[in-house]
């Protein structure tokens, strides 16, 4: 065979070769059916990725991702869980992948939610049933030594949004929360026990909306708690019934007569422990609190959600008043 026959051959076989890699890379293939995740352990090779790959269906074979692979070498391969629904080329694959696009849910916890909250919103993702929530946000193990009279983990679940593996347990969601909580506590430098002060920011937290209010408030519950006057705040009779598996919406006569201990119109001082979990503000309003000698607040008529501080019971209920009449408009 002449030399220029056999390099017209050479170059048929090699354009053949990269139209059939070139094809194999850029054509989109499904082996699965639904959703299938695979889930890349650290330190696993190129040729165990593209074996994983290829059990699952997501790639046709091994090879085709190794071929991937070498064609963009110089890449790292990140670990994770992904997750894939649609057809898929091995280039656009070993992209995910080479991009560390894993998978995860992200759960958004607003400030002033409690545990029965949190329960519902991860419940609500599908990551685990609220009721095994709540029950591993009973047990205050992973915060005794910041709280030793803590009877829950209510309160140091910190409000943030927190990014969550499929397989991501009750137990490591508390335990992810109480990390935020304790990184945000000692930004804030507190020279005060972490107990009182966390338990009356979720007082706070539940009963202003405006930060601008919130050291206010926190003056109020001061000021009553140096005079040895009950707090009477709804939202701790609110979770009494909560408690008590008997809250119905809204706070009835039974509701404020309630023994439970969480119950502020039947005992003087803090509750036993926070009523939900404070953010930020909050902590710093009762840490900082105003001067002020209010003893008294409740929500202005004109529905700019600011409150009317009262020093005394006569203003308070000309207060309450003004506010009656206009919800009953």
């Amino acid at each position: 065979m002449k030399p220029l026959r056999i390099v017209a051959v050479l170059v048929v076989i090699l354009l053949l070769a990269a139209f059939y890699i070139g094809h194999r890379l850029l054509s989109p293939y499904r082996g699965f059916s639904g959703t299938v995740f695979v889930e890349i352990p650290h330190g696993t090779s190129a040729a165990g990725i593209g074996r994983m790959l290829a059990g699952k269906g997501v790639v046709r074979s091994g090879w085709d991702f190794l071929i991937a692979r070498v064609l963009e070498r110089g890449r790292t391969l990140q670990a994770g869980e992904y997750r894939f629904e649609n057809a898929a080329s091995p280039r656009e694959v070993y992209e995910r992948i080479a991009r560390g696009d894993v998978f995860y849910y992200e759960l958004t916890i607003p400030e002033g939610f409690n545990m029965f909250d949190i329960g519902a919103a991860a419940g609500h993702l599908g990551l685990f049933p609220p009721a095994e929530f709540i029950a591993a946000a009973r047990d205050p193990s992973l915060i005794r030594d910041l709280d030793p009279r803590a009877p829950s983990l209510e309160g140091y679940l910190f409000p943030n949004t927190y990014r969550l593996k499929r397989k991501t347990t009750p137990e490591q969601l508390c335990r992810m929360m109480t990390a935020k909580f304790r990184q945000v506590w000692k930004g804030l430098g507190a020279q005060t026990g972490a107990h009182d002060a966390v338990t009356l920011a979720s007082l706070v937290e539940k009963e202003g909306k405006l930060d601008s209010e919130r050291p206010l408030i926190a003056a109020v519950f001061e000021n009553r708690l140096r005079i040895g006057m009950k707090l009477d705040c709804d939202s701790t009779t609110i979770y009494a019934a909560m408690l008590d598996h008997r809250y119905r919406g809204t706070i009835y006569r039974s509701d404020l007569e309630s023994d439970n201990s969480y119950n502020t119109y039947r005992h003087a001082g803090l509750p036993p422990g926070p009523i939900a979990n404070p953010g930020l503000t909050s902590l710093r309003a009762v840490l900082e609190p105003a001067h002020s000698e209010a003893l008294y607040f409740v929500l202005r008529p004109d529905g700019s959600g600011e409150h009317e501080f009262s020093t005394t019971i006569a203003d308070h209920r000309a207060a309450t008043v003004r506010y009656r009449r206009s919800v009953k408009r």
